[in-house]
């Protein structure tokens, strides 16, 4: 089964409504993907914008706002508070931090800090890094993360290994030469990713062109520090490292190439930590096109809140999938509250 429509049918078994907030909802395409998540019963939306366009909008389109609740920044009764807060976190003026709040992304992002929501989708009109950024700043970064991160979910036809032929390729979009410490991060973010969103069981390998010192480079070094750090934290699953990638997915090519112990993750990974963005970026893009994988993402991770970018070209099925996963996500981390 299609690993969105397995986590909407053990969301709606569950009965679990997640409260997002969407700052982009004058947007055509995540108005119809609110409506379609709101009818399936996987959200709650909540539509920042102005009501009227909105609603003018939702009529041209022919399709039905019930149950979908709409907030005008400059209108609603939390701006005042929002803004207190955001005065007093950046030591700047009240009038100034009401206008900041006045925008749409920012005043979703403190909804989110709050608690008034569950999480944020943006990115139809927001670019990347205007997400991230206002999310770092507003809903801050998880105790113990020093960089925000992404990861790709693959799905690759006629691939036996991973997690029933799926992977996790971090980090896809943000970083693009991170040190050791924020490659131990990010492989950290990832594990509770594979974790919080999807129920698996992590093991994560930390790539590099190099196996268990069978090359010596300062890029290897990095990724071997990183395996270090990573080890030293309290791991959600089994991280190792360095591999180069076919020791990291196939176990006759790890038993092969390591001597000693193989341990949980060589040969068995289901989460591959690459060690930049060069090498990420062409990974992903490669398997997509010759292995024709469908992929999931970018998927933001590494935040205090469920936060996720969307591509300005995703379509409505994408932006859907993006709002089942970050429910999933928000299931989880209610349920270890409890």
């Amino acid at each position: 089964m299609n690993i969105i429509k397995k986590l909407e049918k053990e969301i709606r078994k569950e009965k679990f409504i997640s409260r997002i907030v969407f700052p982009e909802g004058e947007d055509e395409k995540i108005l119809k993907s609110a409506i379609l998540a709101q009818n399936r019963k996987i959200t709650h939306p909540i539509l920042l914008g102005d009501k009227t366009k909105i609603q003018d909008r939702a009529k041209r389109l022919k399709v039905s706002l019930e149950g979908i609740e709409i907030v005008n920044p400059a209108q609603s009764s939390k701006l005042e508070e929002y803004s207190k807060k955001y005065s007093k976190k950046q030591d700047i003026p009240m009038e100034i931090s009401r206008k900041i709040l006045l925008s749409p992304l920012y005043f979703g992002a403190m909804a989110t800090k709050t608690g008034e929501a569950d999480g944020l989708i943006g990115g139809a009109v927001f670019t990347s890094g205007e997400v991230i950024a206002i999310s770092q700043q507003v809903i801050g970064l998880e105790k113990g993360i020093s960089v925000p991160s992404s990861f790709f979910l693959m799905n690759i036809p006629q691939f036996d290994g991973g997690e029933e032929g799926y992977l996790i390729f971090s980090d896809a979009s943000v970083n693009i030469n991170p040190c050791s410490k924020e490659l131990a991060d990010i492989a950290f973010a990832s594990a509770k990713s594979a974790r919080d969103f999807f129920g698996w069981k992590p093991r994560v390998a930390l790539l590099s062109f190099s196996t268990k010192g069978s090359a010596s480079h300062a890029l290897v070094d990095k990724v071997i520090k990183a395996t270090q750090i990573a080890k030293k934290k309290k791991f959600p699953g089994f991280v190792d490292g360095e591999f180069q990638v076919d020791a990291a997915l196939n176990r006759e090519v790890a038993e092969r190439k390591i001597e000693g112990k193989l341990g949980q993750v060589a040969g068995k990974a289901n989460v591959l930590v690459f060690p930049d963005l060069n090498a990420s970026n062409c990974g992903y893009k490669l398997v997509k096109i010759i292995a024709r994988a469908h992929t999931y993402g970018p998927i933001l991770q590494g935040f205090a809140k469920p936060v996720s970018d969307l591509s300005r070209g995703a379509k409505i099925e994408d932006i859907f999938g993006v709002i089942t996963l970050i429910t999933s996500q928000i299931k989880k981390i209610k349920k270890d509250q409890k």
